[in-house]
């Protein structure tokens, strides 16, 4: 499916469904040290981060960006990997708060910024590109916003690429989407570059298929920033 798809709406397409969670999730790391729920498992982001360190062309010291960085654990998860130049954004306030709190007791130095990523500009970032931006579970919930998520998932996209270098990669989990269906969505910003798999792998009519998706795609470089508010995904 392209960009016409859209999901039935969700809570958890929602700012106030996140505001409620993550003030939660505070109180609960400030009585008993629980960092809160992490979106797809401890082996996911393990996956990414993993990727990351052991493709060869990513620097320790790559500016990295975790949309939707939520408590922060990839973030933490990328510095015991030995990145050292972090970056987290989200759109909820006490997400934000969270993550400070989780990275500040892990010892991780990352950036943190307050920011809706449809409408992010490169000044809230030191005026520099990012080498490297993952996302882990954002664009799944950009997808279930109750109001007009198709044209939501095209201005994230367009943002996206608009905050890389130069075949800069991006790094995508969803559940949502296979990564066939993310390939297509994302092109032609994007190219794919590999194909993370996952487990539990499962099977059904001789196929073996998994439920999350995670995919690197590598901007394309025939494609200007400038071309993208004006080109249809």
């Amino acid at each position: 499916p392209g960009m016409s798809v859209d999901f039935e709406p969700s809570v958890l397409g929602t700012k106030e469904h996140w505001v409620q969670t993550y003030a939660q999730e505070i109180r609960d790391f400030q009585e008993n040290g629980d960092v809160g729920h992490i979106w797809f498992g401890h082996q996911c982001q393990k996956r990414m981060a993993g990727w990351l360190e052991k493709c060869g062309t990513v620097a320790k010291d790559a500016k990295i960006l975790d949309i939707g960085c939520g408590n922060g654990a990839l973030l933490c998860a990328l510095a015991e990997r030995g990145f050292t130049n972090l970056w987290g954004t989200d759109y909820c306030q006490e997400a934000i708060e969270l993550a400070e709190r989780v990275t500040n007791s892990e010892g991780v130095g990352a950036k943190l910024v307050v920011t809706d990523i449809l409408t992010a500009q490169m000044s809230q970032f030191d005026d520099a590109p990012f080498d490297v931006c993952t996302d882990k579970g954002t664009y799944d919930a950009i997808s279930l916003c109750p109001e007009d998520s198709c044209s939501k998932r095209k201005q994230y996209v367009t943002s996206v690429a608009s905050l890389l270098t130069d075949r800069g990669i991006y790094i995508i989990t969803s559940c949502n989407w296979t990564g066939e269906e993310i390939e297509q969505q994302f092109e032609p910003y994007f190219v794919h570059r590999a194909s993370i798999p996952a487990t539990p792998t499962f099977q059904f009519g001789g196929k073996t298929g998994q439920t999350v998706s995670t995919l690197v795609l590598q901007k394309n470089t025939d494609i200007s920033v400038h071309d993208m508010t004006h080109n249809q995904l």
